[in-house]
């Protein structure tokens, strides 16, 4: 289930062994599963990873693969840029030999353009960036501390900025600015509201709900023509 890919150094950067989080039994459908981005990832984690057991469950491979950068990743997340992620995960696609792909939020920004597939709740960069950024001024605000949004966003796109911990360089912060999820034929879109219930990233702390889980693997089994018991 745990293993490792060989990442061949895509974006420019060196070539990196990324983890790899498979359901890996060789069938004919193989889910290449680009996750959700920085705080989102900590709370989507476990929910990630249902889906992907319920979708062993239906016939179906699945494989995570980390981005360069996060998790158990060597490479320096503040030199990782979302040109660089994309092209981990059509390097990570086609050496899996994946045949469909879901991206989760912010994943979708980088999700292969030749594969069908799904999106989950897709997020842009600038939404993504708005967030993390909202959460720094109200810190810094009950620290104290006088922080004004055009200030980190001068900031960010000089030299880079760390938020929620995260450290984000400039390059990266730049393609956020006007990061869009691509309109790719074969890949549809999956809404909250077709899942119930608020989204998993909007909770205070990492938490699970199997029924979210179960619904959205449903969706998935089902557009492939299965039949779920």
């Amino acid at each position: 289930m745990i293993s490792t890919w060989n990442n061949p150094g895509c974006g420019g950067g060196p070539p990196t062994e990324e983890l790899l989080v498979a359901f890996d039994r060789s069938r004919a459908v193989r889910v290449l599963v680009c996750p959700a981005w920085y705080d989102e990832a900590n709370k989507l984690r476990r929910f990630t990873v249902e889906v992907m057991r319920r979708l062993d469950a239906a016939g179906i491979d699945s494989l995570l693969s980390d981005l360069p950068g996060c998790n158990e990743s060597l490479a320096p997340l503040q030199n990782q840029t979302v040109a660089g992620w994309r092209a981990s995960m059509d390097a990570a696609a086609d050496l899996l030999g994946a045949t469909h792909v879901l991206a989760i939020r912010a994943g979708a920004l980088v999700a292969p353009q030749g594969l069908p597939g799904w999106r989950y709740a897709p997020q842009s960069g600038p939404k993504l960036l708005r967030g993390m950024m909202r959460a720094r001024t109200i810190a810094a605000r009950e620290a104290g501390i006088a922080e004004s949004s055009e200030t980190l966003v001068a900031l960010g796109r000089e030299t880079g900025l760390v938020l929620g911990g995260w450290p984000i360089g400039a390059s990266m912060f730049r393609e956020l600015e006007t990061a869009e999820p691509a309109l790719t034929a074969g890949q549809s879109e999956i809404a909250q509201s077709a899942i119930g219930g608020a989204g998993l990233w909007l909770r205070a702390e990492p938490d699970h709900d199997a029924g979210q889980a179960d619904r959205l693997a449903t969706i998935i089994v089902e557009s492939l023509g299965n039949p779920v018991a």
